[in-house]
């Protein structure tokens, strides 16, 4: 049993040091004084602390995940556009040049 707990608190300082040599922990920090110290709190902490890191909000995420899936469907639309012309291309091509008799053996 008390080999198990020093197990878990040697995994918990390894997570402490990782996270403050990354700079999380000064981040955060960071994040939650300039939070502290607002003297009209914000109505989201979350968004505010989102904000600070420079992260969307959650309306800004929605609407980004709304503009891609918009400009995914968009381009789906574009590349069948692309695919068919191409066809059309070959298929004039090839009529071309079947007409022409290039394919006949007339070189």
């Amino acid at each position: 049993m008390m080999r198990f707990k020093e197990e878990k608190e040697a995994k918990k300082e390894a997570f402490r040091k990782y996270l403050e040599s990354s700079g999380a922990v000064d981040a955060l920090t960071k994040v939650l004084v300039a939070l502290y110290e607002q003297n009209d709190k914000p109505p989201s902490a979350l968004e505010f602390i989102q904000q600070k890191l420079s992260c969307p909000s959650i309306s800004e995420y929605e609407k980004l995940q709304a503009e891609f899936s918009d400009l995914q469907i968009r381009y789906n639309e574009l590349l069948a556009a692309h695919h068919t012309t191409c066809k059309e291309l070959e298929e004039m091509k090839s009529s071309h040049a079947f007409g022409n008799g290039i394919f006949q053996g007339n070189n």
